[in-house]
């Protein structure tokens, strides 16, 4: 038992040790721009206070509503993470096709497999033992249907507890709604704070539970955001480039200008 735990330490410990502060920085900007590229707007229900992001031992688990997550999350990072470190795992097939996300934070994890459970624990000790590094998980391992129920998220989640026995949990809820733009608004939506304590002392199976029923009621409470379009109810913390088609928004530029009218390329009202 102690040699398969030293193995996996060891392994986990180079996977860590792998990410580069620079390649972060510049992809977190290659990221930003393809967002612009590829979205209407990024939308923040709610952002934590600062109490609540500086947090050591901070876990930030989401669900996993489609490959945009990756990208998302990284942007989140940079943008309300300044000054900690992230790291998230991620399936080690998809690490050994994109090499490069071991560089930016990712670490590789066998899924549904116990030396992948092993290896998961060991990663998490090691990361939340520094008080600047930050965990994020998309917790249901796979991707799924923001409107999926009951919600179901991998039982590793609620055995963080068992190597960071300080650990906060801090829900977060994603959703790609199509508005009135051509692309989509990434929506986001933060949950209330579950600290150590209130669930020291449960089984594992208990404290899943609990992270289930946040993550769900913070997705729900994301849903009615997205019905509403109400986009006063959001902080925009980043805007695409809208319009509709090049050769399109060229004509309407050109009329705009012989019009004396300001170009506007949003379908609706910019955000």
């Amino acid at each position: 038992m102690l040699e398969r735990r030293q193995r996996a330490q060891a392994t986990m410990q180079r996977r860590i040790a792998a990410r580069s502060p620079m390649l972060f920085w510049l992809f977190a900007r290659i990221f930003r721009r393809t967002l612009r590229h590829g979205v209407d707007a990024v939308r923040l229900a709610n952002r934590p206070a600062a109490a609540v992001l500086e947090a050591p031992q901070l876990v930030i688990f989401c669900n996993h509503a489609s490959w945009w997550d990756g990208i998302t999350l990284m942007y989140l990072a940079d943008r309300l993470l300044a000054g900690r470190v992230a790291f998230a795992p991620i399936d080690q097939a998809m690490l050994e096709r994109y090499g490069f996300m071991g560089r930016i934070g990712a670490f590789g994890v066998e899924q549904h497999s116990m030396n992948g459970a092993r290896n998961f624990l060991e990663a998490c000790r090691i990361i939340l033992a520094d008080v600047r590094h930050v965990l994020v998980v998309t917790a249901q391992g796979r991707f799924a249907d923001c409107r999926e129920r009951p919600l179901r998220l991998e039982p590793g989640i609620a055995h963080i507890l068992e190597v960071a026995p300080q650990a906060s949990y801090l829900p977060l809820a994603i959703e790609y709604s199509y508005w009135l733009e051509k692309r989509p608004e990434v929506l986001l939506r933060f949950g209330r704070v579950i600290p150590a304590v209130e669930l020291a002392g449960q089984r594992s199976s208990a404290r899943l539970a609990v992270l289930e029923r946040a993550l769900t009621q913070t997705m729900d409470a994301l849903a009615q955001d997205a019905i509403a379009r109400n986009d006063a109810a959001f902080e925009i913390l980043l805007v695409g480039e809208g319009g509709i088609n090049f050769f399109y928004d060229l004509w309407r530029r050109v009329l705009a200008r012989l019009s004396g009218r300001p170009f506007r390329a949003q379908h609706g009202a910019p955000p």
